[in-house]
């Protein structure tokens, strides 16, 4: 009897992280979110988590151009990488970040919708567990194969790979807010192939890393984003394209 007893809590015990993760509520439900535990997360356990901040307007007033930001920092420190994806977009990954120790764990982007769509954030902190951060953004659609604004304009040519940004001061860090310009084309549109940024790398004066970040095609065209920066010094950042195009600008 003992012995029933002791194997019966033994399973118990062993049983109860998968159905404590299974009993959660998604807060923002969708039929994509177990697809993308499979394919992005490799099924690792994870917790949705109302401390992983993920902002977006109610509504895509531009289905082309919409602001999200992701807030991670009341795990600064902690954070190894942050997945952030838009779950009914046909290209739904946005970035894959990863803050050093002296980046916080925030970023602000643009990107394209192409209807209503929940928007994940999936932070990987140094225990192995992700915590999963979600919204809801209602849009009229057609974000993602709308025609090109930038390829339209004289000389986009010419503007390639420009940035244009500034470091702003905070009461203990900076935020660096820029903007390059480049067409991010995402190759739905009829005969215009892939062209977009695909890597970025915030380094000190010295060159060392302090964050990387991989973009992918369902940011917006010219992509703005935003960082904090922890202490003082002159940064650089760099970018690449997946053409082989490499750009960078100090701030």
């Amino acid at each position: 009897m003992d012995l029933n007893w002791r194997s019966c809590l033994l399973l118990a015990l062993l049983a109860a992280p998968w159905e404590s993760q299974a009993a959660q509520v998604d807060p923002v439900p969708s039929v994509m979110w177990d697809y993308y535990h499979a394919r992005l997360l490799d099924g690792a356990p994870f917790v949705f988590d109302k401390r992983v901040r993920v902002q977006v307007p109610p509504f895509a007033e531009d289905a082309r151009q919409v602001p999200i930001e992701v807030d991670a920092s009341a795990y600064d420190g902690e954070v190894v990488r942050i997945l952030a994806w838009a779950e009914l977009n046909p290209i739904a990954q946005i970035f894959d970040f990863r803050p050093g120790e002296q980046v916080r764990a925030r970023l602000a982007i643009r990107i394209r919708v192409e209807q209503a769509t929940p928007i994940r954030a999936a932070v990987l902190t140094r225990d192995g567990l992700w915590h999963i951060g979600s919204a809801q953004v209602d849009a009229a659609g057609g974000g993602c194969t709308a025609p090109s604004v930038v390829r339209a304009e004289a000389g986009w040519e010419e503007r390639l790979g420009q940035v244009l940004g500034k470091r702003y001061p905070l009461a203990d860090a900076s935020r660096l807010r820029l903007q390059v310009a480049h067409p991010m084309d995402n190759g739905l549109v009829g005969g215009i192939p892939e062209f977009f940024l695909n890597q970025a790398e915030l380094r000190d004066s010295a060159g060392n890393s302090l964050a990387t970040l991989e973009l992918f095609a369902a940011v917006s065209e010219n992509p703005t984003i935003s960082l904090e920066v922890k202490g003082e010094g002159t940064t650089e950042l760099w970018l690449r394209d997946n053409n082989g195009n490499e750009f960078r600008a100090a701030f």
